[in-house]
């Protein structure tokens, strides 16, 4: 009876992250919001952060890495305007969760973590879910033998994006990410084109920092 007492509080807790987080908040892709609304995200945290899964907060996840804020990245698929031909490039598959949500919008997910704990996670949670390739190496690199794809989505902060990871994109693919800019983080997305790729902020909103993305810094006297 706890088991099932606790899964009805999860339930309550994913119910509410929906109607007071998403839907006020602009993730107005009905198919992003039921996509989230039926993945069990506590299922993707360590056991004793369970109770933060739905928190519009990061939840941590070991080794200085967090979970996205629900709110961000359901603000980043929905920018994303995917569609259920895509092949989508995921950078920060972290334990797996935004895999999982993905893999019930579009045809085929190719998610990259660096971390090779969160690495093991994300391959048993993923484990049975069908259209998610997971590939484990640092997040800046991507997938290149799996381009090109139709989607970029990084699902957290970085400070540049290389054009090496966006020319992974086929030409007109569109990317989405969150962007640090002097220590805040916004929403941004755009395209690749072929003179190169834009992007444009449309939401300042908290987001987890990913590594392996620091600017290059200039010599300094």
């Amino acid at each position: 009876m706890a088991t099932l007492s606790m899964a009805n509080e999860f339930e309550a807790m994913r119910t509410a992250m929906v109607v007071s987080q998403l839907r006020p908040n602009a993730v107005s892709d009905p198919r992003v919001v039921a996509a989230m609304a039926a993945v069990a995200r506590e299922a993707f945290v360590p056991a004793d952060a369970a109770a933060l899964a739905y928190r519009d907060t990061a939840v941590p996840l070991g080794g200085g890495r967090a979970a996205n804020l629900p709110i961000a990245t359901g603000r980043l698929l929905t920018e994303a305007r995917l569609q259920p031909a895509d092949r989508v490039l995921l950078i920060g598959a972290a334990t797996g969760y935004t895999a999982t949500v993905l893999a019930g919008l579009v045809a085929h997910v190719v998610a990259v973590e660096s971390d090779a704990g969160l690495a093991a996670s994300a391959r048993v949670a993923l484990e049975g879910v069908a259209g998610v390739e997971l590939v484990e190496g640092p997040l800046e690199q991507g997938h290149a033998a799996g381009a090109s794809y139709d989607v970029l989505i990084v699902d957290g902060a970085v400070e540049e994006l290389p054009e090496a990871l966006v020319a992974q994109l086929r030409e007109g693919g569109r990317i989405v990410a969150a962007l640090v800019d002097r220590g805040v983080t916004r929403l941004a997305g755009g395209q690749r084109t072929g003179g190169g790729f834009g992007l444009a902020d449309f939401a300042d909103i908290e987001s987890v920092v990913l590594p392996g993305f620091a600017r290059r810094r200039g010599f300094s006297f």
